[in-house]
């Protein structure tokens, strides 16, 4: 017995010696890998996000499965933890409350609403890490005091000015304004107006409304009272359903120009052909031409069986990079030190790259990189934000067909 433990020890030994020869200090199982790295995801999964909200966590899932294969960012693995804000900022509160206090995340994506957005950006901030959102209003711009808010939607400064060019180009010269009131809705409707007078054009009536009504027929009839050619509608898909249902009863005719993602088909099934031929929307257009869209729609066909909605590739492209941030800044990156490394790995000059191990690859290789995303070629601004083209979309009698693109860069 004696040989046989005198035996193994020999052996343990010789293998220790092997192990130092390859300069390693212990048993392979020991060596640990950098801690991962959490990723708290905020969707609206219910409320007026749903719509939405689901598409977006998803998007985020096939970005960090993507990330992970690849063996992490700067070798940490992407760990999710997700939570619904049910586009609501009280409940939006409590969920950042958990992800940032109890699971200690190190950045926050996924954020939909405005109203969200500016409810938790003090928890995001006060903990010193990024939150990625695709939301619209202005004064994110001017509370985000650390930089660390980053917009991968237009701003509804540049959606407001989109809405007046559309108007322009199609000769209306009388609009009126009909504004959910909330940050999102009413910033974008002022900021139409503004671009909308400024073309040298009239805007005959205006009114903010209040959401969960059953009725707006008072609103709408004194937006009809003045007689636009147009009616500029910042509505969520709800409220925009009953709103065009009693124009419609009213038979005045003009037409409307609205938000895209309020444009839904749940919009098409609830109202049919006879109203939906008035609307005109407009929305973000996704970098088709770009191979990080290409690679993304189909990955997210194949795990959902449909194609993505308007906001899934945005949130995509949260991941993609926020990874490569990550591998630029290196394992040991603190949260709060990322931000200036968005910037790097998604803004000109660089090398072109479309998925996270293209520029995984030349970043390791001391290449700087330009990401051109899914959503938009991502260049962000002092602001952390970025202007992507729109596309004008109009009903082709089964549902809105793209019909022409507004530069994004046109609209500044």
């Amino acid at each position: 017995m004696k040989n046989v433990i005198n035996a193994s020890r020999r052996q343990f030994a010789q293998s220790m010696a092997a192990l130092a020869a390859l300069g390693l200090s212990g048993p392979v199982f020991a060596q640990s890998r950098p801690a991962p790295f959490k990723v708290g995801s905020l969707n609206s999964i219910t409320g007026a996000g749903g719509t939405y909200g689901p598409g977006m966590l998803e998007a985020i899932k096939i970005g960090i499965a993507e990330v992970n294969a690849a063996g992490g960012a700067a070798g940490r693995e992407l760990k999710l933890y997700a939570e619904d804000d049910q586009t609501r900022p009280d409940a939006a509160v409590l969920a950042a409350r958990k992800l940032v206090d109890i699971v200690k995340v190190d950045a926050m994506i996924g954020i939909w609403s405005s109203a969200v957005q500016l409810a938790t950006l003090p928890i995001t901030n006060a903990a010193g890490i990024l939150s990625f959102n695709t939301c619209g209003a202005p004064e994110i711009r001017t509370e985000d005091k650390l930089d660390l808010v980053f917009q991968f939607y237009a701003s509804n400064a540049i959606i407001g000015a989109a809405f007046a060019a559309i108007g322009q180009s199609k000769g209306f010269k009388r609009a009126a304004v009909l504004g959910y009131n909330n940050a999102t809705m009413w910033a974008q409707a002022k900021h139409f107006m503004t671009a909308w007078e400024k073309m040298g054009n009239q805007v005959v009536s205006s009114a903010i409304y209040e959401p969960n009504q059953a009725s707006y027929r008072t609103e709408v009839e004194k937006a009809l009272a003045a007689k636009p050619d147009v009616i500029i509608l910042s509505s969520y898909t709800p409220d925009a359903t009953i709103l065009l249902k009693e124009w419609y009863q009213t038979g005045y005719d003009c037409k409307f120009i609205m938000p895209g993602y309020s444009a839904t088909p749940t919009l098409v099934k609830a109202l049919g052909p006879d109203v939906m031929r008035n609307i005109i929307s407009t929305a973000n257009v996704p970098a088709g031409d770009n191979a990080a869209y290409k690679s993304f729609v189909e990955k997210f066909k194949a795990a959902t069986k449909n194609p993505p909605e308007m906001f899934a590739a945005a949130a995509y492209d949260m991941v993609i990079a926020l990874a490569l941030a990550i591998e630029a800044a290196g394992a040991d990156v603190k949260p709060q030190d990322l931000s200036r490394m968005v910037r790097a790995v998604t803004n000109p000059p660089g090398q072109k790259v479309s998925s996270f191990v293209q520029g995984r690859d030349l970043l390791r290789q001391k290449v700087k990189i330009d990401f051109d995303g899914a959503s938009s070629s991502l260049d962000f601004d002092a602001h952390g934000d970025t202007v992507p083209d729109f596309g004008i979309y109009e009903f082709d009698g089964k549902e809105f067909a793209l019909t022409n693109v507004i530069s994004g860069a046109s609209l500044l």
